[in-house]
């Protein structure tokens, strides 16, 4: 890009938050489940899933920003066979994430902004907490957090054990005796995707194994590392 980015649509909710705590009067466009910082105005163009094309082709955004997991091979193509610019990122584990926002900023033509470092270090030592945990992400079916998934990673740098790190699925399907037949220490309920509570959730398993989370805490990366470390440690106590 010869010049700095002045006009940016973000796909993906975590990033979104990135480019408002770096250059908020740069965002012009997000999608409806962008809900951090709570009071951004911008246009919103729809979902993650199915993005407005038309309406993110007439804000003229110097580029749009999409996710490999957060939105559809589909959409990136119907994006730049219109004519607007896009920049994909992949982010399965935390030293991706900084990278690759790194990567973002550079491409936008911004500095790296100073959270991003602060964030960075924040999670720059290993944890030592060594208990085994299952993360239930929806139910009815039951979905939990499998392999090569960012929130994977950050369980294990907290230095806890995700029992199905081995599954071939990112996400697969499983049942309650599936899960508690792996005899995690803790199940983590995390508010998003799936919004558990302590009136949904918790019912399924022993009483006392579960534990509610901040979902965003565990899932997103952007200026949330800052806080995600200390909150998820504290809530999982």
């Amino acid at each position: 890009m010869s010049r700095p980015a002045r006009r940016v649509v973000s796909l993906v909710p975590s990033l979104t938050e990135a480019l408002a705590a770096t250059r908020p009067d740069a965002l012009v466009g997000a999608t409806d489940w962008c809900t951090h910082p709570a009071d951004i105005e911008v246009t919103r163009v729809r979902g993650t899933k199915n993005p407005d094309v038309a309406s993110i082709r007439a804000l003229e955004p110097d580029l749009v920003i999409a996710n490999q997991e957060e939105n559809r091979e589909l959409d990136v193509r119907r994006l730049r066979e219109a004519g607007v610019p896009v920049w994909v990122t992949r982010i399965r584990t935390l030293d991706e994430a900084f990278a690759s926002m790194r990567r973002m900023f550079a491409a936008l033509g911004w500095e790296s902004p100073a959270w991003l470092d602060a964030a960075e270090s924040a999670w720059s030592t290993p944890g030592q907490d060594g208990r085994s945990v299952a993360v239930a992400i929806w139910r009815d079916p039951w979905m939990v957090v499998g392999s090569q998934t960012f929130t994977g990673d950050v369980l294990s740098r907290l230095g806890l054990v995700n029992v199905f790190a081995d599954s071939e699925e990112r996400y697969p399907h499983v049942s309650v005796p599936d899960v508690l037949a792996r005899r995690p220490d803790v199940i983590v309920l995390p508010d998003e995707p799936y919004r558990f509570t302590a009136d949904d959730g918790p019912e399924a398993f022993p009483t006392g194994r579960c534990r509610l989370v901040e979902g965003r805490a565990l899932t997103w990366y952007g200026p949330s590392l800052l806080t995600a470390r200390s909150t998820l440690t504290d809530q999982l106590a």
